[in-house]
């Protein structure tokens, strides 16, 4: 399905379920929420919008503020946030969920979805209701799911089809084990490295290529060090609007149903967003002078075919029955 004939139908997608709190609102200090991206970028401006809409609702009993671009620290330090309570808000890339229950990397499966709109459909759904239990298990609620969308390869000189194409190309990855394992079975050279380094690294011919969403090629300037995008959309990936165990329970249930609804109201609107700012970001880039190939997904798809066997063993049968019931959709 294109990007185009999704839009139609996203904003309706999406479903919460109402948990019961444990103890009556008070009077409290403004919940902290911290994400890592940039006030322009669709998470914040969407934040913004959630938090306006909770504290209105609430007649101002909850307050929160955003604070965007890592001012609250890294994913995995919001996370130890919001597990101990001293963070009581994150909007996070659900796979940095990995550090404290390594089933997330379920989300981080390469190919898995045809289309965002299955991508919804599982995370609005069973999928999305089995992850927010492994959760709240380690003491975080997940409200609702956004998305940071869909990874693409760039590269200095090289343009990339096939996996072939990619066979001997140093490129930078995130710091998982399976996104390395993917790039290895395309046949690529992939290593980590901070994302804060990553331009320098390319301009400096470090590294010849990375792979991020669309968003972040633009906002990170990488078309000033790259020449050539390849649209492989190799991973999907859905984000958290998440809150502490402890804070959540510490709001009345008609609160935690103010946020429950609020999250997933603007997380629709928050992945109609990302998908305009994508078709944006391919004629901002072709305006900068890089080249956008579409790509043969199937090759690609074929050649991860052992990084499903192997990560399957460890994400187990049942995550994956989900996930796997709602590919085809």
């Amino acid at each position: 399905m294109s990007v185009r004939r999704s839009l139609f139908a996203i904003a309706v997608l999406g479903s919460a379920g109402l948990a019961p709190g444990l103890t009556p609102a008070a009077a409290q200090a403004p919940f902290r929420l911290g994400h890592v991206l940039s006030e322009s970028h669709s998470w914040h401006v969407n934040a913004t919008g959630f938090a306006q809409e909770v504290e209105q609702r609430t007649s101002g009993r909850v307050k929160i503020q955003v604070f965007p671009g890592g001012q609250l620290g890294a994913e995995t330090r919001v996370i130890e946030g919001l597990q101990l309570g001293s963070v009581q808000m994150g909007l996070i890339g659900a796979g940095s969920f990995q550090t404290i229950e390594p089933r997330m990397g379920i989300v981080e499966l390469p190919y898995t979805w045809p289309s965002r709109l299955h991508a919804y459909r599982a995370y609005d759904g069973e999928l999305g209701a089995a992850l927010a239990r492994l959760m709240e298990a380690k003491n975080i609620v997940i409200l609702a799911w956004w998305e940071t969308g869909l990874r693409h390869v760039t590269t200095r000189d090289r343009v990339v089809r096939t996996p072939a194409d990619l066979r001997g190309l140093k490129i930078r990855v995130t710091p998982d084990r399976m996104r390395l394992e993917t790039f290895k079975a395309f046949g690529a050279e992939p290593a980590p490295l901070a994302f804060g380094e990553l331009y320098s690294a390319l301009q400096q011919g470090v590294f010849d290529a990375q792979e991020n969403p669309l968003s972040i090629i633009w906002s990170a300037s990488f078309y000033e060090v790259q020449k050539h995008l390849s649209l492989t959309g190799h991973v999907y990936g859905p984000a958290a609007l998440a809150i502490s165990r402890s804070a959540f329970q510490r709001l009345s249930l008609d609160d935690q149903a103010v946020l429950r609804s609020a999250a997933v109201t603007w997380g629709g609107r928050q992945r109609l967003d990302s998908i305009r700012a994508d078709e944006a970001a391919i004629e901002q880039l072709k305006a900068k002078g890089m080249t956008v190939t579409e790509v043969d997904r199937a090759p690609f798809i074929a050649a991860v075919r052992p990084v499903w066997e192997e990560f399957g063993r460890l994400y187990g049968p049942e995550l994956m029955g989900l996930l796997e019931s709602y590919r085809n959709r």
